[in-house]
């Protein structure tokens, strides 16, 4: 979802995913929303070949609630959301979510929205979609 601003913006849904993003990312800022780092966000930004778009999204990593380690029970828990489907790196993503108990998930990646519809400990939402969940809670 950081990457989401840097993507093309021609398609409508892009760009949705994008004003949401900023939107979402605006929240944390206010201290309205928490934001959740992981250990495979900074590993997977360190392949980013821009400096530019890895430099920004670092920055975002201040601006986290916490910040999750790899663990054994992290890997374990990886492990089984794998064996629903879920690629390697996606499944670290979400089991470090998970270990810091968030109550959302939120990705533009539809293929792995549609492979989480029925892991109950947290939701996994768009961001177009977590607006609604903002506008109901008044955030």
């Amino acid at each position: 979802m950081f990457n989401r601003p840097f993507d093309s913006q021609t398609k409508l849904l892009i760009r949705q995913e994008t004003e949401a993003k900023l939107h979402i990312q605006q929240r944390i800022k206010e201290n309205k929303l928490k934001l959740v780092w992981s250990y495979i966000l900074d590993y997977e930004n360190s392949f980013n070949p821009f400096i530019e778009k890895r430099e920004a999204i670092s920055l975002w990593k201040n601006e986290a609630f916490v910040a999750i380690q790899e663990t054994e029970e992290l890997i374990k828990e990886a492990i089984m959301l794998m064996e629903l489907g879920i690629k390697s790196k996606d499944a670290l993503h979400l089991a470090s979510a998970l270990s810091a108990r968030a109550d959302y998930f939120i990705t533009t990646d539809i293929s792995f929205l549609k492979k989480t519809e029925g892991i109950k400990n947290i939701g996994c939402i768009n961001p177009v979609n977590f607006l609604y969940i903002l506008e109901e809670y008044g955030i």
